[in-house]
């Protein structure tokens, strides 16, 4: 038999690029300093949240 099956390599569906969708409450003032920053810094919110929270992450210490 020389006849292949061919079959391509399916592009990965939406969400499957390592990243979560999240949803989080916050209060309407977090929401004004994080648009102000987002203007400032011509950013955008969700990269200013995943900025923030990875540096914020690094130095929280647990308090027994």
């Amino acid at each position: 038999m020389s006849e292949e099956i061919r079959i391509k390599k399916k592009n990965p569906r939406r969400g499957d690029d390592g990243h979560k969708v999240v949803s989080v409450r916050m209060k309407d003032e977090l929401i004004e300093k994080l648009d102000e920053l987002s203007e400032k810094t011509n950013r955008s919110r969700n990269e200013l949240i995943n900025m923030l929270l990875e540096a914020a992450v690094e130095i929280v210490k647990v308090e027994e």
